[in-house]
């Protein structure tokens, strides 16, 4: 049979049902000889001749470069690059080296820097190079391929300089794997160097570091304190980091002068109110564990972790403007930092006594009731006053009697809104003003809290729990005596030590019976306690708070689960409008505090018999110190809610974290201020707030960050807006200068 006989057969056959049998092997040769004949009538059946009938095995393959080949022509690559003659050689460039392991075992029993000695020990050395540690340096060297020999004083001669730029733990359980630290260092070499070491960038392994990568808020801006007659005056409402962090870039600016208002106290007053709440139950609603100097966040863990990007311009410059007042070094390397209350409230008050120093006005005791708006721009405010004692470094002073002027008016060029979340009359009172408001959607649960012994257990297992050290004996003698249970008959076999174990669960498959919502862990505050933190008499929320130590006997976090703004649980409070998840929130704590029993007393459930809608007959010992009595925390949401966070806790968290449902995991009720139901519409260019010129939102209040580090940056943003609007020469402003300094990567 010739080749053409052979091809039209197959093309028959073909048709017929090759696809389901395919020719055989002789018959592929024939047909192979075909495709490459030269034949004109060939030629012109190729095409079509095995379009449907070639299987995987027919299909001609290509010819993979092999592992030796690559490697080889990359070798001819670096060979002729490093024949070219470099530009400026001696140049010194930053390389930012990322996933550096080393292991605590390799770091030593002394990692665990004793936080209360760290500033009096006298050291200068800053955090990037006190991290730098010998096992750190080797691993570094490893990386780079630099025999450890070469090295001299820790570092080779090669290497310029080097900084430990992050740290963070990762204690994911591999099977048969330790938990390791990983870090991100920065080094300094020539460009020559960098050839020689034959270094090339490599997207999250290894990067040239651009100048511009750590650029922080602009300094350079002209001080024109002396040559303007008459600075605008921009009225900020909250002294909360949004408030803060606006009011000090105006002030340093020297272009505006910044008048804070915050009605609750200072922060050494406000301390005073939060004993009496602990001791006598009294809420003063105008300071609290929500409201006073730093907002929220004082009294809280102090959390320093964002999701806007840790390497920002923006972000480095809220931490590095944290350790300028008095915070420690540590959280610029760290890669989950946290500050602790105790750090907050030294911190604030250096804060506070700067930004008098540059200019700008402080008001405590100050609330704002009314918000002047004439022909569509805002004029000032209209606030009510109380006395307020504050205390300088060196003295109590009375920084404001007046009882004689329990109202004043703040006439001011602009006025910005950073209020926080709790601030719930001052949404009322916008609303009321017509001011644009939209719904949005929010999260709420409860507080979970376990043994923080049991946290370390589950994610450090049973090889390293123990190695867990908070520098408070009492706490480090139970967490000890709990291992050596388990370990019994076993030497320990580590000498590295780890920090108190955290964890973060989320689920977006929490069933609610109907349809799937999301649920997740939220502000976990290990080592910590829990507080309450309402605003009003007859309402209970609470919240979780840590001092810099971590080194209480629990662990706490919110257990929360999503609403949206259209949810069906919210249709019996839509009469409020916009303001419907606002009386949700309320409805909630006020069911809280009767199941309390209307005292301050938290009510609380058993993790165990909450999944079960059982009322628990006993309850474990628990941190908030206001009393807990067992209640039935199972009947206080909607039923949807209740489904479809019992759903998330035993479908998806025991199993994300086995040990998580836990008999002694005590619920606490309720957390529902996790974040604000509302946003205050704002333009995405000027900033400036809906319908009124000269208002500006910021922060967490107004729906545009969520925690202490975007809300600092968001402030920032905020008087970037302002400063481009009063520098342009029609007073207008166009928002063009605000723009070209926009880069935190914030969606708004």
């Amino acid at each position: 049979m010739n080749l053409i006989a052979a091809v039209s057969l197959l093309m028959i056959c073909s048709a017929r049902g090759f696809q389901q049998n395919p020719p055989t092997t002789s018959t592929r040769r024939l047909i192979l000889r075909a495709q490459t004949s030269s034949h004109p009538r060939i030629l012109s059946q190729q095409t079509s001749l095995f379009s449907s009938t070639q299987t995987n095995d027919s299909k001609p393959k290509t010819k993979r470069r092999s592992n030796k080949q690559y490697n080889n022509k990359k070798k001819r690559k670096r060979e002729v690059d490093a024949g070219k003659e470099l530009k400026n050689p001696d140049e010194v460039i930053t390389w930012r080296c990322y996933g550096i392991d080393v292991y605590p075992d390799d770091l030593g029993p002394s990692l665990n820097i004793d936080k209360r000695k760290e500033k009096r020990d006298g050291s200068n050395v800053p955090s990037e190079r006190s991290y730098l540690t010998p096992p750190v340096i080797s691993s570094l060297l490893s990386r780079l391929k630099i025999k450890s020999e070469e090295a001299t004083d820790g570092l080779p001669s090669i290497l310029q300089d080097a900084r430990v730029v992050r740290r963070s733990l990762d204690a994911r359980r591999r099977k048969g794997s330790d938990p390791k630290y990983t870090y991100v260092i920065d080094i300094d070499l020539t460009r020559q160097a960098a050839r020689n070491l034959g270094l090339a960038p490599q997207s999250g392994k290894m990067e040239i570091l651009d100048d511009n990568k750590l650029k922080g808020q602009d300094d350079d801006i002209a001080n024109n304190a002396e040559d303007s007659q008459a600075k605008p005056r921009i009225v900020i409402v909250g002294a909360g980091p949004a408030g803060l962090f606006c009011a000090l870039s105006l002030a340093s600016s020297g272009l505006c002068t910044p008048i804070l208002l915050e009605r609750g106290q200072p922060v050494e007053t406000r301390g005073k109110s939060i004993g009496a709440l602990i001791h006598r139950r009294c809420v003063d609603p105008e300071s609290n564990f929500s409201f006073g100097e730093g907002g929220a966040g004082t009294w809280s863990d102090g959390k320093l972790t964002t999701r806007i990007g840790r390497n920002s311009g923006s972000v480095r410059y809220v931490l590095e403007t944290l350790v300028k007042y008095g915070a420690p070094e540590r959280i610029l390397v760290e890669g989950a930092p946290h500050l602790g209350t105790d750090n907050l409230v030294r911190l604030l008050r250096n804060m506070r006594e700067d930004l008098r120093e540059l200019g700008g006005e402080i008001h405590f005791g100050t609330k704002a009731t009314k918000y002047l708006i004439e022909d569509g721009k805002i004029r000032g405010v209209e606030a009510e006053c109380v006395e307020v004692n504050e205390r300088t470094k060196s003295k109590l002073i009375d920084s404001e009697v007046r009882e004689h002027e329990s109202f004043k008016t703040f006439h001011g060029d602009a006025v910005v809104l950073a209020t926080g979340h709790s601030a719930r009359d001052v949404y009322e009172e916008l609303y009321k003003a017509g001011v644009e408001l939209e719904p949005k959607g929010f999260a709420v649960g409860f507080r979970i809290e376990h043994p923080q012994r049991l946290i370390n257990e589950i994610q450090y297992g049973k090889d390293w729990g123990g190695r867990v050290f908070t520098k408070r004996p009492s706490t480090d003698s139970v967490n000890t005596e709990h291992f050596e249970k388990l370990s019994e008959g076993t030497e320990e076999s580590h000498q590295g030590t780890l920090p108190v174990a955290s964890y973060r669960l989320a689920t977006d498959k929490a069933f609610d019976g109907e349809q799937n919502r999301g649920a997740y862990s939220f502000c976990m505050c290990p080592g910590g306690q829990i507080v309450p933190s309402s605003t009003e008499e007859g309402e209970l929320c609470i919240n979780g708070m840590s001092f810099s130590n971590r080194d209480s006997l629990w662990a706490n976090s919110a257990l929360v689960v999503t609403v949206s703004q259209d949810d069906p649980i919210l249709d019996k409070y839509r009469s409020h409008g916009c303001l419907a998840g606002l009386e949700f929130q309320r409805d909630i704590e006020r069911k809280a505090y009767e199941l309390g029993g209307m005292n301050m007393t938290v009510p609380v459930q058993r993790l165990t018999d909450y999944v079960n809608s059982v009322v628990s007959s006993s309850i474990p010992a628990s941190s908030y110190r206001l009393g807990a009595i067992s209640a039935p925390l199972h009947e206080i949401y909607p039923k949807p809610l209740y489904n479809a966070l019992s759903y998330a806790i035993t479908e998806h968290f025991e199993k994300q974290m086995p040990g998580f449902l836990f008999e002694d995991a005590l619920l606490h009720g309720v957390e529902t201020r996790t974040s604000s139901p509302l946003r205050l519409v704002r333009n995405r260019t000027t900033l400036q707030a809906g319908g009124v010129d000269n208002l500006y939102p910021a922060g967490e209040g107004a729906g545009f960050a969520g925690g202490i580090v975007s809300a600092a940056v968001d402030g920032l943003v905020v008087a970037d807006a302002i400063k481009a609007k009063f520098l342009t020469a029609d007073g207008d402003g166009d928002g063009n200068t605000f723009k070209s300094s926009k880069s935190i990567g914030f969606d708004y």
